[in-house]
C-alpha cells in the first residue's frame, strides 16, 4: 500500500498551499496517473468532508501514512501554520462527519475519522516522524499540537 519511505520533497510556500491543493483535487478527480496520486514520494488520498459551518461538501488532497495496523493516518500539519486546517475542524464535527468518503488511486471507500489522543498520540507521532522527519520541523514552527487523524475503513 505505502512503502513508508522518507523521501525528499519540495515544500510549497504557505500562501500557495491552498491554491495548489485545489489543483491537486481537480487532478485526482480526473485521473489515476501516478504523478497526480504520488507526490514528493508520498501516496495521497482525496478526503471528502461536510463543512461544520457551511454544511457544504469539501474535498482535500492529503498525503497519508499507514500505521502498524494498516490504517491510514492523515496529519493536520498545514506545514506548521499557527492554525489547524479547515478539513481538520470539519472532522471535529462528529455528527456531520461520522463517516467520510475517501478516494484512493484505485478505490473509493467510507471511513470513520478518529482523532488520535494521548497516550496513543505519542506512539504514532514517534513512528510517523521516524519515517517522515519533516513533520517534526512543521511542529517546531507552531505552538499548537499537530493533530493526527486515523481513517478507519468501514
Amino acid at each position: 500500500m505505502n512503502d513508508q519511505r522518507n523521501n525528499p520533497f519540495s515544500e510549497p510556500e504557505q500562501e500557495k498551499l491552498i491554491a495548489l491543493g485545489r489543483k491537486h483535487v481537480m487532478g485526482m478527480e480526473y485521473t489515476d496517473a501516478e504523478e497526480v496520486w504520488v507526490s514528493s514520494g508520498m501516496e495521497h488520498l482525496l478526503l471528502q468532508t461536510v463543512g461544520r459551518k457551511s454544511g457544504k461538501t469539501h474535498k482535500v488532497a492529503l498525503p497519508f501514512w499507514v500505521d502498524r495496523e494498516g490504517h491510514r493516518i492523515v496529519v493536520a500539519s498545514f506545514v506548521g501554520a499557527p492554525r489547524h486546517p479547515a478539513w481538520y475542524w470539519n472532522l471535529t464535527d462528529l455528527e456531520a462527519n461520522a463517516e467520510v468518503r475517501v478516494k484512493l488511486r484505485s478505490a473509493e471507500l467510507a471511513a470513520r475519522p478518529e482523532i488520535i489522543e494521548d497516550p496513543e498520540y505519542q506512539q504514532i507521532w514517534d513512528a510517523l516522524t521516524a519515517d517522515r522527519a519533516f513533520y517534526r520541523d512543521y511542529q517546531s514552527r507552531t505552538e499548537r499540537r499537530i493533530p493526527l487523524v486515523r481513517l478507519r475503513e468501514l
